[in-house]
């Protein structure tokens, strides 16, 4: 009367490999989805950074997380800290991990002097 037929039904078979299989499936799936379209370009990104970081040096124009734009003064390879200037004469130290954008490298030092042109003139004395 108070028992209900289900609790008096046999218990069913275990589940077979092939349905527990089905079951991981949808999961498995999410999960390489994830990592493609979430943790690999993150990992990406963190790496690049982390390269920009490492090549830093004296005359880069530099943005800082907080949105201060500056040139660097001073950069050392022990030390976590780099001078940067945001105006003439007023310099600050941040955190290399702060920087996130290298805007302008300075125009490396070659040997040879600068070509100049004549403007057109092409009459020869």
């Amino acid at each position: 009367m108070f028992i209900s037929d289900a609790f008096a039904q046999a218990p069913g078979g275990g589940a077979g490999g092939l349905e527990i299989f089905a079951q991981l499936v949808p999961f498995v799936l999410i999960f390489v989805i994830f990592y493609f379209l979430l943790i690999r370009p993150q990992q990406q990104r963190m790496k690049q950074h982390r390269e920009m970081i490492a090549k830093l040096r004296r005359g880069d124009v530099v943005v800082t997380g907080g949105g201060l734009v500056g040139k660097v003064r001073t950069v050392s390879e022990g030390d976590d800290e780099v001078t940067i200037e945001i105006a003439k004469g007023v310099e600050v130290k941040v955190i290399r991990g702060t920087i996130s954008e290298v805007r302008a490298k300075p125009e490396p030092i070659s040997g040879k002097p600068p070509v100049k042109e004549n403007g057109g003139d092409s009459t020869s004395a």
